[in-house]
């Protein structure tokens, strides 16, 4: 059922993503924000091609009832899906595709977060807050003219 042809090409492909994953995660560690884009680039791809297939499931239902139909025999609980209502069954599809966007959009959404956080902490536009276990108390400079002004004496105390 396979050729050379389509092996070779799935196998470039999976290797391809190993890669991407790979420069994805080498990015994060190294905070290498270009790094990351490749892998964002994919997940909008992704993402896109999901919604292009739940908009054919809701534009062309009765592909569903084909694609089943073709399915091998074997296939297990094949007549129980056929036999479901064909309304009820893109409804169930789309429900479990829309859970599966939703996820993919919260990913995406994380990706981007990880890109800006780096792209800004190598800006130096977003503040960065370092957190230590160290308690001392961080004086203002000896030498600072607001400490050496005089201040006025408080008002006297008058008694009611």
């Amino acid at each position: 059922q396979w050729d050379a042809a389509d092996m070779c090409i799935a196998t470039a492909i999976s290797l391809l993503m190993i890669l991407i994953c790979a420069m994805a995660t080498y990015g994060a560690y190294k905070q290498h924000a270009a790094w990351i884009i490749p892998f964002f680039c994919y997940q909008i791809f992704d993402f896109a091609l999901n919604t292009l297939v739940a908009i054919s499931v809701l534009v062309y239902p009765s592909t569903i009832q084909d694609y089943l139909r073709q399915l091998p025999n074997n296939f297990p609980y094949k007549e129980e899906i056929m036999s479901v209502n064909p309304t009820c069954l893109v409804v169930i599809i789309l429900l479990f595709i829309s859970i599966i966007l939703a996820f993919k959009g919260y990913l995406i959404s994380c990706v981007w977060n990880c890109y800006r956080y780096i792209n800004g902490r190598n800006n130096s536009d977003v503040l960065v807050y370092i957190t230590t276990n160290d308690t001392a108390v961080l004086l203002p400079p000896y030498d600072d003219p607001a400490n050496g002004a005089a201040k006025d004496p408080p008002p006297p105390y008058v008694s009611a």
